[in-house]
Order: C-alpha cells, then sequence, then structure tokens
C-alpha cells in the first residue's frame, strides 16, 4: 500500500489549524481504513506565537497518524524542507505538502496522487484549464500574480502557469534527489522546488484544482511581490555565470532590507 506523508507548515494557525486536521484526518483516515493508501500529516510549527501547537496536540490524541515538528526559525519554505527531510526517515512514497489555510481540500490533494502517474511530481494550478477558484480573484492579484508568471518563464523557463499553488506532491526519489539542491528558503522557495526538481530530469505535471481563498490570510502581496522577484533573480544568477555575483547581491538585497 502507497504511503504517503502530507507535510502541513502552520505559522500561527490557531483560528483555521483544528478545522483543517479535522478534514484532512477524516478523508484520509477512511481511504486508509479502505486499503487504498496509508497516511501521516506531518504539521510543521515555525515560530508561531499562538496555540497552534497546543491544538495540533489535541488533534494527535484522536489521530496517530498526526505527527509535529516545532521550529524556531520561521518562513514557509524552511518549515517544509524540513518537514520533507523528517517524512524521508520513514517509509514514505509520496510526500508533499499542504497550506494549513484548507483553501485546497483533502479530495483535491488526494487528486494530486491520483494524477502523479509516471511522473516526478505533480502540482496544482488555478490557472489552467478546468481550475475552479471561489471566489474569483480580484483583478490586482490576478495583474501580479500573471507579472509574477511572466518572470518565472523568461527567467527560468518554467512552462507552469501556476508555481505559488499551495498543493504540491513528489515521489520519494525525486525529493531524494533534488532536495539537496534547493537554496531557496522564503520568497521563490516554491518555483525553486519545481525549478530543481526540474534540472533533476524529473517530470513535474500540473493539474488543474479547486482553491477557495481564505480568510485571515497572512500574506501582504503588496511588500511580498516585489521580494518575491528579487527571488527569481537570485534563482536565476545562482544557475547562470553570473552566480560569482551572488554574494554582492546577497549583500544588496540585505542592505535594502534594513532600510525598512
Amino acid at each position: 500500500m502507497v504511503k504517503l506523508s502530507i507535510v502541513m507548515p502552520a505559522y500561527n494557525e490557531e483560528r483555521r489549524i483544528g478545522r483543517t486536521l479535522e478534514a484532512y484526518s477524516s478523508y484520509f483516515e477512511s481511504l486508509r481504513e479502505n486499503g487504498e493508501l496509508d497516511y501521516e500529516i506531518l504539521v510543521v510549527i515555525n515560530n508561531t506565537t499562538d496555540r497552534t501547537e497546543e491544538i495540533v496536540k489535541q488533534h494527535m490524541e484522536n489521530n496517530k497518524c498526526i505527527l509535529y515538528l516545532n521550529l524556531v526559525p520561521d518562513g514557509k519554505g524552511f518549515a517544509t524542507i524540513e518537514g520533507f527531510k523528517d517524512a524521508l526517515k520513514r517509509e514514505n512514497d509520496l510526500i508533499g505538502f499542504v497550506d494549513a489555510d484548507l483553501a485546497t481540500l483533502p479530495e483535491d490533494f488526494h487528486d494530486l496522487v491520483r494524477k502523479i502517474g509516471n511522473a516526478g511530481g505533480v502540482i496544482a494550478s488555478r490557472y489552467v484549464p478546468g481550475a475552479q477558484v471561489h471566489p474569483k480573484q480580484t483583478w490586482q492579484r490576478i495583474i501580479v500574480s500573471r507579472i509574477f508568471n511572466i518572470l518565472i518563464r523568461s527567467a527560468l523557463f518554467l512552462p507552469y502557469r501556476d508555481t505559488q499553488c499551495g498543493a504540491k506532491l513528489f515521489r520519494r526519489q525525486a525529493i531524494e534527489r533534488f532536495l539537496p539542491k534547493v537554496t531557496m528558503s522564503r520568497w521563490a522557495f516554491d518555483v525553486d522546488l519545481i525549478y530543481s526538481a526540474k534540472k533533476a530530469g524529473f517530470n513535474v505535471r500540473e493539474i488543474p484544482t479547486r482553491w477557495s481563498d481564505k480568510e485571515y490570510s497572512t500574506i501582504n502581496f503588496a511588500s511580498a511581490g516585489p521580494w518575491m522577484a528579487l527571488g527569481i533573480i537570485r534563482l536565476r544568477m545562482l544557475n547562470s555565470p553570473a552566480k560569482i555575483f551572488i554574494r554582492i547581491y546577497d549583500k544588496l538585497l540585505i542592505s535594502i532590507k534594513n532600510r525598512k
């Protein structure tokens, strides 16, 4: 039976993590009982200051398949990488991650498992035919997303329409190969993950998904957007002859950040 590890980064998610764990536990427990697949849910708590850990522990009492890590350094990318590393310590065949806000329902994450086929990975997409997004995104967010996607396509030659949707799944063999090559742990993490998998020779599929924007979002796209773009430029430099200038570039970024 296939063993699935669902890594769930969680930063100050006390208002949402409970219902997310309930939904994912109920859905995947039914699959396990029917012999379709085995699973674990690995919550990676990172730098949280609320009751997220307490709530996760409460759900662990009812579901032995829920595990957790509590990390001091922050950032979704760092949390996901550490979650992948921990999942590799056990006999997991498929390892992926999903946002803790329930924007991706458990049945839609299961769709990644069903459709990975022979590929090394599969990513959920909100911008390919067949995708359903509720409520409809604002025109401002769509414009920012499309500009960011154009930058990714032109700088890294990645053919995907949506690299930022918070639901991705990879085969164990792929993660073992490409994870040591992932260098970005913050703004460009999702892109680096896909880019590293492709560079390692693995096919990564993009499939339509259902996605719903949730309240209490902690992402400010107005402030995060420029840093995401700078992260893409840095990733391009690291994989080009310009990498000899990466230390200068990093110092410049630190200088800009310190001025804010």
